[in-house]
């Protein structure tokens, strides 16, 4: 049985091992579903891990283009008007200003299109999008190969819901000298992402244009896109990113480095922000 630990993202289950007949207590990561709602009108459901809801909530609506500062969020709060099963999983964000017209743009967006991992968005249209409302990031400042190499380690020792139940992603957000400064944990990293952004939108600590993203898997468009949005300037991954992911990463001024693993990685994209 692995260790156990107090979470709310951790559960105790029943599991019968090969080769014995007793049952035994192991532990597994919780996936609950979340409806975030905005203004009172559901905007979308996200599978997550429990904890650092709120967070998540402003960081995915940063990412999903509904607000676009801290100063156009009101209050972020579960919702009370539901069964006692959803009460911990339904939550409300009101949103103001600006942030009030682009919500009835993108509920109308959501009406009409269905987005999977595999439509493709257009790539090159989206990456133009992208550029024509968001500018590149800055951060003209170099870290040391040996910074990055030691950055999945330094995250490894804070997941401790992976510890336990070994099925958790993760993300660290550290500076420039590689020390860490917040890290997350979910089923999906995306949501990792978004509870760190989040986490800083609210505190007014954005842009990021000091910090370095690394995430425990693989990158995708996406995942850049987050840190595009926060203004990250360095992100790496222990896994491989995708076409998208490098093609958005070099247009938009990102540093890109994946397959961190051990003393080794590859950079995708604007290298002269790595140091020998």
């Amino acid at each position: 049985m692995k260790k156990a630990t107090e979470s709310p993202g951790v559960r105790e289950v029943s599991v019968i091992r090969r080769g014995h007949s007793a049952p035994e207590r192991d532990c597994v990561a919780v996936e609950e579903p979340m409806e975030v709602r905005v203004n009172g009108a559901s905007f979308a459901v996200i599978m997550r891990t429990p904890g650092a809801d709120r967070d998540l909530a402003a960081g995915f609506l940063l990412a999903e283009d509904v607000i676009h500062s801290a100063d156009e969020i009101g209050t972020i709060e579960y919702c009370a008007d539901v069964t006692d099963e959803g009460r911990d999983n339904t939550i409300n964000v009101t949103v103001t200003g600006a942030a009030v017209d682009r919500l009835g743009s993108r509920l109308g967006e959501r009406r009409q299109v269905m987005m999977t991992a595999s439509c493709g968005l257009c790539g090159r249209r989206t990456i133009e999008s992208l550029q024509a409302r968001v500018a590149a990031v800055k951060g003209e400042w170099t870290v040391s190969a040996e910074v990055i190499a030691s950055l999945p380690d330094r995250l490894r020792s804070t997941q401790a819901v992976f510890e336990s139940t070994g099925g958790l992603h993760a993300a660290g957000l550290f500076d420039r000298h590689g020390t860490l400064q917040l890290s997350a944990e979910d089923v999906g990293r995306h949501n990792a992402v978004d509870k760190i952004v989040g986490r800083t939108l609210l505190a007014g600590t954005h842009p990021l244009d000091q910090s370095i993203l690394l995430v425990s898997g693989r990158t995708s468009f996406e995942l850049v896109q987050k840190a595009l949005l926060a203004g990250i300037p360095i992100i790496a991954a222990v896994s491989a990113p995708s076409s998208l992911a490098i093609g958005l990463a070099a247009e938009a001024g990102i540093t890109l480095c994946g397959f961190v693993r051990g003393s080794n990685f590859n950079i995708y994209s604007h290298q002269s922000r790595i140091g020998s």
